[in-house]
């Protein structure tokens, strides 16, 4: 067997494979025995027919099978022999070749990766703790979770929940628009003054407005609404009001306010330290995922690959799915339901160069999978939940669900393994500006 090899773009190649006349005439020898025996030609007896004539009949089609099975024996050792790593099934293409056989194998091929650079890493490290007041405003949270409202004849001020029906109507150069965001099975809409849910200055216009009253007024939508039509443009908005309700006094911090959280036998004090348990452990988590993405967009920065386009279409495919699913569980017509291709690039083009580089450090630096570790993530993640035992049986009862953990295991040894060679510094942040951040 004859390998050569043409480098036809930066990350692909074309293979030419030839296998020599010998090889393919001892096959085509043995198989048209095998064949003579068994094949029925008029004017000739049973086994009796000549091998020429069964190679006039059938040399072609039997010419074509070996082909077939010598490229599927030769291409694996040809790829070895070259020391070539196919990203997907090649092109295949067959020469004319009278006596032997020759094909080509179109492919594109991984990038080659160089680690060096990984040392030079700069990585910056998120450090926060929990502090009394962290707690306190949590509580305050808690309190305000437990508000219940109530109706109110009084006009509405800054916290109350006003029930709205409302249009807006813009004309621009002859665009008018009808009502919008209005529910026309009758249920109301309900804006919390304040919350800043609405438009800029929308809330504003319903301070001092009561049950029954109707008002008309100008805003300006933003320039990013997410309707075009509407986005920029001043409008004329009209408003029915359905009810006005305000919240209730907040309740205090008692041992009825615990027993509320499934507390049963717990002190404030006790409630106190729950509390600020499950805050620690919260932050822990988004200062350790934090700090993985800061030590991956940093290797991501230091070490460029160019990538090969079928990974990258794939992943795009992988980021895309989710959307198609859903578009399909609405029954949206799928031809008109098209998602533009670059708005999902550039995440792809990021897995994709961290999923070969992690790789590539895992295989070189032998990284092995740390079976306590999985288990101690196991029983992390089951310390949310009230039977902290069955959760972790359920994990180690699939091995799918197990195999989930132990990826997401050995990709964090790696980032161990890298952000024990980068040079790290060190961001003292509040606990509200790590959470703030994860949320984003």
């Amino acid at each position: 067997m004859q390998v050569s090899v043409e480098k036809t773009s930066e990350l692909s190649i074309k293979m030419t494979v030839t296998v020599p006349a010998t090889v393919v005439q001892q096959k085509m020898a043995a198989r048209l025995q095998s064949l003579a025996s068994k094949v029925k030609v008029d004017g000739f007896r049973p086994g009796k027919v000549p091998a020429q004539v069964v190679k006039k009949l059938y040399g072609d089609k039997i010419r074509a099978e070996i082909s077939e099975e010598l490229f599927k024996s030769t291409y694996p050792e040809a790829l070895a022999k070259e020391a070539i790593r196919p990203v997907d099934y090649p092109l295949i293409e067959f020469l004319n070749d009278p006596e032997g056989i020759t094909y080509t194998a179109s492919v594109e091929v991984y990038p080659e990766i160089i680690l060096d650079a990984l040392d030079q890493m700069e990585v910056i490290r998120p450090v926060a703790t929990v502090q009394d007041s962290d707690v306190d405003t949590m509580i305050e949270k808690l309190r305000i979770m437990r508000q219940t409202l109530q109706l109110t004849d009084r006009p509405a001020q800054e916290g109350d929940r006003v029930s709205i029906s409302f249009s807006a109507t813009c004309d621009d150069n002859g665009l008018s628009t009808g009502r919008i965001d209005k529910d026309e099975k009758g249920n109301d809409f309900g804006v919390f003054i304040g919350a800043k849910q609405m438009i800029p200055g929308f809330e504003d216009n319903l301070i001092g407005l009561k049950t029954g009253d109707n008002k008309t007024f100008p805003l300006v939508f933003p320039e990013n609404y997410n309707n075009a039509d509407f986005a920029g443009k001043a409008a004329q908005f009209e408003v029915d009001v359905i009810k006005v309700e305000e919240p209730s006094p907040l309740p205090e911090i008692d041992d009825e306010f615990v027993k509320a959280y499934g507390l049963e036998g717990s002190t404030v004090d006790s409630f106190r330290e729950d509390v600020k348990a499950t805050m620690e452990r919260e932050l822990e988590q988004a200062l350790n995922e934090q700090f993985k993405a800061a030590v991956l967009g940093s290797v991501y920065k230091t070490v460029p690959l160019p990538l090969p386009n079928v990974l990258i279409e794939q992943e795009i495919e992988n980021l895309a799915k989710p959307y198609l699913d859903n578009a399909k569980k609405q029954k949206l017509n799928m031809e008109e339901f098209k998602l533009p291709r670059d708005i999902f690039e550039e995440t792809a083009r990021t897995r994709v160069t961290l999923s070969l580089i992690l790789r590539e450090i895992i295989e070189k630096q032998n990284i092995q999978l740390d079976d306590t570790k999985v288990r101690t993530v196991v029983e992390r993640m089951a310390q949310s939940f009230e039977r902290p035992e069955e959760v972790v049986e359920y994990y180690y009862a699939d091995e799918k669900r197990l195999n989930d953990i132990r990826q997401m295991v050995l990709e964090e040894q790696t980032v161990e393994w890298l952000a024990a060679r980068a040079n790290i510094s060190d961001e003292t942040l509040s606990f509200s500006e790590i959470m703030d951040k994860q949320q984003r």
